[in-house]
């Protein structure tokens, strides 16, 4: 007689969901083109700044904006799956994110995504 296991139906990690093949090809699809958004973005805005330096001053400033942008950029894009929920409610949430682009992830992870999302604008109104 086999006797079930107590975490039979619980994921192997807390927080961290189970993804399908497909579902982790959705998921890195998704993730890519949010960071490429982002990058293209800081890309756009330091050929601006750069264009603009007139002292050496300005090119401080502009090093001081890559450093502080590759750090909110390095802790915003984790692609462990333990964070991906978070990640991607926040990307959903800034507008870096489409839900379309999730489509194809089980409706509990999308609900989960779109929780976060939604608790991310109670914040902000708050």
């Amino acid at each position: 007689m086999t006797v079930p296991s107590a975490t039979q139906h619980t994921y192997p990690y807390q927080n961290e969901p189970i993804l399908s093949k497909s579902e982790r090809l959705i998921a890195r699809t998704a993730f890519d083109a949010a960071l490429g958004r982002e990058l293209h973005d800081v890309i756009q805005e330091v050929k601006k700044t750069a264009s603009q330096i007139q002292q050496s001053s300005d090119l401080w400033d502009l090093e001081s904006y890559l450093t502080q942008r590759r750090k909110e950029i390095d802790r915003k894009y984790d692609y462990r799956y333990s964070r991906l929920t978070q990640v991607f409610g926040k990307l959903l949430h800034e507008g870096r994110l489409r839900e379309e682009e999730l489509r194809g992830l089980r409706e509990d992870k999308l609900q989960a995504i779109r929780s976060c999302a939604e608790f991310l604008a109670r914040m902000d109104a708050a």
